[in-house]
């Protein structure tokens, strides 16, 4: 019998007695594994070789499990803390925390996980700890510990400390081969070497060797090494889905600065000043000069807007106005400054209706993370100049776009901007929770926006959330499942978003 030389070497390593795994025959040949595993699929499809596969699992501690592990749970810390502290009486939580040395997150993660695991609770910012918990038979810790030393753990506290970020679990096939009788039978007959080539090259084409020459078989079935070369983020992908269906409902693409006047962010939009979301707690302001290139008169006509209101019943806020702060640069907390450049005729030039325009690009709110809530996150921005336009006609526009998505289940909620009006926000059903989340915001520009920026027809507007569009489409429902250390990396590998 004739074989290939990587197939005699692991049928010479083979026992008919004992299995051998994959790596084991992988030491003893001298070869690579993918080079073995494929030799050994080669035998067993010869029926030289038998191959059984086992699942195992292996758990590895996260960098977060090996501080807990090293340090204690924050949990446990925190009551060690408040026995030592009020000796098993009610302390105030602020003396506890100090006392435990915990900072930042763990401070949240220990009051979380104190009263689940039956170590005290807290009453009235007070910290009352139970004097018979017993720390030591925590089985997380214990766990934690097993795991350090490379013991195992039982699986109801390995999920819990999956569910924690604490571990990570990784499954493995191995693959075990023994030789079969037939094996066993053609090693004591000889298995010769057969000379093989592994492709057809243009000079045995020429010379006529290629008659002559035996080619290795191909096992597509054979293990390869898994190659994870870079791709598109998945919100990226979805940016250009976004911006593919936009552009095929007739609208044009819009650009312009992330860091911007506050003139163009807020005080166009008919934003007082004085608003809450205009303060250091919401927006990203720059210490960098002022913005100089703003039109005089059109700086004119914005205040006038504020002061004084537009037309004959306007009214104007009433509050200070003041144009330093307007020429104050801070990162945009929306793409609407775009609009308003485009709008006002300083980016592009006047516009005529009607007009169509769009952007899909970053912006940057100061927002507590959670679920639904990022530092920085994209905004579908956009908006439609011309005569006659009503609420009907926005709404229509949502429920074409979002339908090339598959989402038909659109609700719309009255709302108040100061800039639009009428306003609503958009809602769309969860595919998982059935939950309603919030996925825009949207309404009729206001005569105070649109008259000193020189437009005289209608214009309605609307600010989607591209995160959440993506929660829709895929049914996770935490935006930092892609998003920053947290995020879920098979998610990112595996999904394609479809053009």
């Amino acid at each position: 019998m004739r074989l290939p030389e990587s197939q005699v070497a692991v049928l010479n390593a083979a026992s008919a007695t004992d299995e051998r795994t994959i790596a084991q025959l992988a030491e003893a040949t001298d070869l690579k594994p993918e080079t073995v595993t494929g030799a050994v699929f080669d035998l067993r499809d010869d029926g030289l070789v038998t191959v059984t596969e086992t699942v195992e699992e292996d758990v590895e501690l996260t960098d977060e499990g090996v501080e807990y592990a090293d340090d204690g749970l924050p949990e446990i810390r925190l009551y060690r803390a408040a026995m030592d502290v009020g000796g098993g009486d009610a302390v105030q939580m602020g003396q506890v925390i100090g006392a435990s040395s915990l900072g930042g997150p763990q401070v949240d993660i220990a009051l979380s996980n104190f009263a689940r695991k039956g170590y005290g609770h807290i009453d009235s910012g007070e910290l009352v700890p139970d004097a018979d918990a017993d720390p030591d038979a925590d089985g997380e810790a214990a766990a934690l510990s097993a795991l350090a030393a490379g013991e195992t753990v039982d699986t109801d506290v390995l999920d819990q400390l999956e569910s924690r970020k604490l571990v990570v679990r990784h499954e493995r096939t191995i693959r075990a081969v023994t030789l079969t009788d037939e094996g066993v039978t053609a090693l004591m007959e000889g298995v010769e070497t057969a000379e093989t080539v592994d492709r057809l090259t243009p000079e045995m084409l020429t010379s006529g060797e290629w008659e002559d020459v035996e080619f290795t078989e191909y096992n597509v079935e054979a293990d390869a090494p898994e190659v994870r070369g870079g791709k598109k983020h998945i919100l990226r992908q979805t940016a250009d889905r976004v911006k593919d269906v936009l552009v095929g409902m007739g609208f044009s693409e819009m650009e312009g600065p992330h860091a911007d006047a506050d003139f163009w962010i807020n005080d166009c939009l008919f934003m007082p000043q004085d608003h809450p979301a205009r303060t250091h707690w919401d927006r990203f302001a720059l210490d960098v000069p002022p913005m100089e290139d703003i039109p005089e008169d059109l700086i004119d006509r914005v205040r006038s807007s504020h002061l004084n209101g537009v037309g004959d019943d306007g009214d104007g806020y009433h509050s200070p106005w003041s144009e330093d702060f307007a020429r104050a640069v801070a990162l945009r907390g929306h793409t609407t400054s775009l609009s308003m450049r485009y709008l006002s005729g300083h980016e592009v030039g006047e516009l005529e209706p009607p007009q169509r325009y769009f952007s899909v690009e970053k912006v940057y709110r100061n927002d507590t993370l959670d679920p639904t809530h990022l530092l920085e996150f994209y905004q579908i921005e956009g908006w439609v100049m011309a005569e006659d336009l009503s609420v009907r006609d926005l709404m229509g526009t949502f429920e074409e776009f979002y339908s090339h998505f598959g989402i038909t289940d659109i609700q719309f909620k009255p709302h108040y901007n100061p800039y639009t009006e009428p306003s609503f926000e958009l809602f769309g059903r969860h595919p998982e929770t059935n939950e309603l989340i919030e996925i825009g915001n949207s309404g009729m520009f206001r005569e105070e926006v649109l008259r000193p920026l020189g437009v005289e027809c209608d214009v309605m507007a609307w600010g989607l959330a591209l995160e959440r569009l993506l929660m829709l489409m895929y049914g996770f429902d935490d935006i930092r499942d892609v998003h920053g250390t947290l995020c879920d990396l098979d998610l990112l590998r595996e999904t394609e978003v479809l053009r």
